[in-house]
């Protein structure tokens, strides 16, 4: 054979495109060429993969080599193609025959079957296998693709793409031993799944003592997947409230532990499988390319991290603008799309916004005690770093009173525990009834499952008109009756839901 078709995997956004590896050796003075728009980490690999060869007791094959990886318009980066084209050489160059069966008729053939492989892994100089970056993503991406085939992975990674159901996944270690499970002669054992970390203690909303308005708003959104604002002095209990929210939400499904893990991974974070919803508060000073993603090589930003979770804002008008106005798309789509000369990634971004700040510079306007000392301009000029289709996009504006030392003496409030199981409930509601949560509900669907009484919709239309609404604040509102109703176990929106809704389309700014 001088030619050796293998399959891999690259790398863009959140989606592992497939590759085919063809591996030629042909005469002709010695040579050894890479192409199909490839990086220099892929260039590279030919010296990696001339040494591992020789370092794995098989021979470097004479002639002119040459490797493409196809299709060539799909970068390819990284050195997980090492493998493959390792692999591809020894078979095009006859040193990998399968023995024969035992009627000594025809080779036996490895499990599963070598056309049906999918490698990735970059090999040391030794032939030993290198973990390769992202396993979760290819392996989710090979499971929707092509869910027969089989995935082998350096044991380091191996044990993280076991996590994907139904998809079959072989651990290596060494090039050896690959070329061994090619000829059918010792067969990779399959990856033992890495074990899922142990979920950490979420803080308990009894600990926020006061504030029934901006509880009863936190519980509110958290059973519709609504997003917040919430606007009080310091010491208020604005980000309190916002780092209880991940325990009021139930635990993520496999799936989406899996998309989250996934995402995570392709930021370079550590392993973050815990089933819980992920929770992000980046800085102020953060950049869009940190909050939306973005570099060279597209990476994940905040607001993809925060993917099934919460991204939390704090000093919500101290971010810039300019990267305040990049959450408006990812808030309505659900994803981002980073475009680049040569490639475009795309990352999914359905996350929950809550955000949080102070009424004024100085945080003390409308205090009863403390004076402000912002002048109206100042003032303006604060508020007016949020711009209206931003906050019109934002399901629920609350403004929470300053603490009353009163409260501390009071006795602690509803735990999470009883929270979260009717938020559980409510959710299971929206899901039995629409497939998805009141949030998620288009313009169209409102119509289906908003279902108002008289009195409910003279009252919203009066609202929206009194407020100046746009059509997307009257839909916003419509969403969050619809989860006030589902608390209340209502099927029928009725005036009382409306009214509650409305009031979290008042708060100033």
């Amino acid at each position: 054979m001088t030619l050796a078709v293998l399959a891999s995997r690259a790398l863009c956004g959140m989606h592992a495109h497939a590759v085919r590896v063809e591996t030629h050796l042909g005469p002709g003075l010695p040579g050894f060429n890479v192409v199909g728009l490839v990086d220099t980490e892929v260039r590279e690999s030919r010296e990696r993969v001339r040494a591992a060869i020789i370092n794995s007791g098989f021979e470097f094959p004479a002639g002119r080599i040459t490797v493409n990886l196809s299709p060539a318009d799909i970068p390819k980066e990284s050195g997980r193609f090492d493998l493959p084209i390792a692999l591809g050489l020894l078979l095009a160059s006859g040193q990998l025959a399968a023995p024969a069966d035992e009627s000594g008729t025809g080779p036996v053939a490895p499990d599963p079957a070598l056309a049906n492989l999918v490698l990735a892994g970059e090999l040391s100089l030794t032939g030993a296998l290198v973990p390769v970056a992202a396993p979760l993503v290819i392996a989710l991406s090979v499971a929707r693709e092509a869910p027969h085939a089989t995935l082998i992975l350096p044991a380091g990674s191996a044990e993280q793409a076991a996590w994907v159901p139904g998809l079959r996944v072989l651990s290596a270690r060494s090039l050896a031993d690959v070329a061994a499970h090619a000829a059918g002669v010792c067969l990779l054992p399959d990856a033992v799944p890495k074990p899922w970390p142990d979920a950490v203690p979420m803080p308990c909303l009894s600990d926020v003592r006061g504030q029934p308005g901006a509880r009863r708003a936190l519980e509110v959104a958290a059973a519709g997947g609504h997003s917040l604002l919430m606007v009080g002095p310091p010491g208020a209990g604005k980000s309190m409230l916002a780092a209880r929210l991940p325990g009021l939400l139930p635990p993520l499904a496999r799936e989406q532990a899996l998309e989250a893990a996934a995402v995570a991974a392709m930021a370079g974070l550590p392993d973050t499988l815990t089933g819980q919803p992920p929770f992000r508060s980046p800085h102020h000073s953060a950049s869009v390319a940190a909050l939306v993603g973005g570099g060279g090589r597209p990476r994940p930003g905040e607001i993809s991290l925060a993917h099934h979770g919460v991204l939390f804002l704090d000093e919500f008008p101290e971010f810039s603008r300019r990267t305040l106005e990049a959450l408006r798309e990812p808030l309505e789509a659900g994803k981002v799309v980073i475009a680049r000369a040569l490639r475009s990634a795309q990352f999914p971004a359905r996350f929950q916004l809550v955000a949080a700040m102070n009424p004024c510079p100085c945080g003390w306007r409308g205090h009863p005690v403390r004076t402000c000392a912002c002048s109206p301009d100042q003032v303006a000029r604060y508020a007016g770093k949020i711009s209206g289709p931003l906050l019109d996009r934002i399901d629920l504006h609350v403004t929470l009173p300053p603490s009353d030392p009163e409260w501390m003496a009071a006795p602690p409030g509803e735990a999470s525990d009883p929270v979260r199981a009717r938020v559980v409930r409510c959710r299971e509601r929206q899901l039995a009834r629409q497939g998805k949560l009141n949030a998620g509900l288009a313009g169209a669907e409102l119509d289906q499952f908003c279902a108002m009484d008289p009195d409910a919709r003279g009252l919203l239309l009066q609202a929206m008109r009194r407020l100046a609404g746009s059509a997307r604040a009257l839909h916003r509102a419509l969403r969050v009756a619809r989860t006030i109703a589902d608390l209340d176990g209502a099927e029928a929106l009725a005036a009382r839901h409306v009214a509650q809704a409305v009031q979290y389309r008042r708060a100033g700014v």
